[in-house]
């Protein structure tokens, strides 16, 4: 038995964990980061420092479109090849399940809001440096979406309260 296989057995027990799997998404996530850099490096566009403002609505955008592509129902075709359809999980949103095999770490990507946060937030961040004006533009929308679904949440919960939920 090598090094590698020594290691993922010892480090799995009992369960089954696409080590590989995750491995490949890591490299996968390096070389995206890496690309992005490589663009903003060749654009000569990365700032001093990134003004709290653009941190902060970079943040409410990144939840908003990593749940769009994470959970939204308009977006289960995305996810199809990957997952299986478990029911649904909230307003316009599923919950879903890795397949298994090959598919099982994308599945899990895909399915995962906090994981797909960091490369939706990477691509926000790096767009920022290099599209500055159209990566705000997206970014608002982002926002203001994430700001609509609360205040709809909102007022779901208050109209619930007020009649009683009939």
């Amino acid at each position: 038995m090598g090094a590698a296989e020594d290691i993922r057995e010892t480090y799995e027990g009992e369960a089954e964990r696409p080590l590989g799997g995750y491995t490949a998404a890591m490299a996968g996530y390096a070389a995206y980061a890496g690309a992005w850099a490589a663009l903003i490096r060749s654009r000569g566009r990365l700032p001093e420092r990134h003004d709290a403002l653009d941190i902060a609505l970079t943040a409410v955008a990144t939840f908003r479109f990593s749940r769009l592509v994470t959970k939204g129902a308009v977006t289960s075709p995305l996810r199809a090849p990957f997952t299986t359809y478990q029911g649904p999980q909230g307003p316009a949103e599923v919950s879903e399940e890795s397949r298994e095999g090959h598919r099982h770490t994308v599945g899990e990507l895909l399915t995962c809001p906090f994981c797909m946060s960091l490369w939706v937030g990477t691509a926000l961040t790096a767009g920022r440096c290099v599209w500055p004006r159209a990566t705000r533009t997206v970014t608002a929308v982002m926002a203001s979406l994430a700001g609509a679904d609360a205040l709809q949440l909102a007022y779901s919960g208050l109209m619930d309260k007020v009649t009683g939920g009939e």
